[in-house]
């Protein structure tokens, strides 16, 4: 079957396209779900229309992406759960955990689906992607912590120590705000 896609569709092809595709999914998925029509003569004529919507609203979602990955690589998660002492976990950190805490932090809606590729299992640092689109798969950092053992923030650059001189009045205010 012939079909002329109206939408982007994942695997397939892009909106104003035509693709010759299995009856069954045509009939069953992309007809249905409004995603595709009959590639007919009068159909065709259409195209191009339905070309240029796309690729405006794609050059939009590219840029929503590009914002969207920075965000994303910029951030660290650290859980904590149990593990025995070889370092596995006697359960796993969810990709469905991942994704709410990375939409906690974020305020985003990010499936969790589109969240990492399998649940977490072992204690450590883990680069966790994030796949938006066929173009952006952005990474971020996810630490899984022993359950009661110390909290500690993942490597870091450290700051510069900058040393300035005071007289011994600015020090004593600068030591009586840091007590406060």
């Amino acid at each position: 079957m012939k079909v002329l896609l109206k939408e982007d569709v994942d695997n397939l092809g892009y909106a104003g396209e035509v693709h010759t595709v299995a009856d069954g999914f045509g009939r069953n998925f992309l007809l249905p779900k409004g995603l595709a029509v009959k590639a007919t003569p009068n159909v065709m004529k259409q195209a191009e229309a339905w070309r240029k919507r796309a690729e405006a609203h794609r050059a939009e979602m590219r840029a929503e992406h590009d914002l969207l990955s920075e965000k994303i690589r910029a951030v660290s998660l650290t859980f904590t759960a149990r593990a025995g002492d070889n370092g596995k976990l006697y359960g796993s950190i969810t990709t469905a955990q991942i994704a709410d805490k990375l939409n906690e932090k974020l305020g985003t809606e990010i499936d969790r689906r589109k969240v990492g590729a399998e649940p977490l299992r072992q204690l450590g640092e883990h680069h966790v992607p994030v796949r938006l689109s066929a173009d952006h798969h952005p990474e971020f950092l996810v630490v899984v912590l022993q359950e009661g053992a110390p909290a500690t923030a993942p490597a870091q650059p450290a700051a510069p120590v900058v040393e300035v001189e005071m007289d011994e009045e600015e020090a004593l205010e600068a030591e009586i705000e840091a007590e406060a």
